[in-house]
């Protein structure tokens, strides 16, 4: 019989691959909510993970269905925003960025966020928050389809940053990076 392996509780890592000298964690004036996929909730190195170990009023929930009070509650719509580039008239704009209390953070592949978008039509109504990256992903263990495409941490950063107006968020990348240096020192390919 083999030893079950230890699991850090900061991380959820294993020891070898442990990141929790890396992890921060911060609270934020934005609760997330981190919806996830549940395919991609079995990828070991999913980042939807430790974003929400790094953000201390943050929640992951794992489905291919909710209604917006299963993950809301009830709060006042124009309070909340998805992080999707949708192109309607709702938009978050610098201006609005105040307004918002609570961010949803869409998590799995762009083919599987797109399938949550349809089969979830009430998310392509809510006010939405669209990126604008200032640099490539620092993921570079896993590929994205789109060239301004960023790990569900990486997304998670740059939209608290942009709806708080700061850039203090950023320290949390750290923990992205100690995992990809940890997956390349393994030999880990694309």
């Amino acid at each position: 019989m083999t030893a079950k392996r230890r699991i850090f509780e900061d991380c959820g890592r294993p020891e070898k691959v442990c990141l929790c000298p890396a992890l921060t964690q911060t609270e934020s004036r934005v609760s997330v909510v981190i919806w996830q996929d549940p395919v991609e909730a079995k990828h070991p190195l999913s980042t939807a993970p430790l974003l929400q170990r790094s953000l201390l009023n943050s929640r992951l929930i794992t489905a291919e269905q909710l209604s917006f009070h299963d993950v809301f509650g009830d709060p006042d719509v124009a309070r909340v925003a998805v992080l999707f580039p949708f192109e309607h008239e709702n938009r978050v704009t610098p201006e609005s960025a105040g307004n918002i209390e609570q961010l949803l953070v869409l998590d799995g592949t762009w083919r599987k966020v797109r399938k949550m978008i349809l089969s979830n039509p009430w998310l392509a109504t809510l006010p939405y928050l669209t990126l604008l990256p200032e640099s490539h992903s620092r993921y570079d263990i896993r590929t994205s389809p789109r060239e301004d495409g960023l790990s569900t941490l990486e997304a998670g950063v740059a939209a608290l940053n942009q709806l708080e107006n700061t850039d203090r968020y950023n320290a949390h990348i750290a923990v992205l990076e100690r995992m990809v240096e940890l997956q390349k020192s393994f030999g880990h390919k694309q």
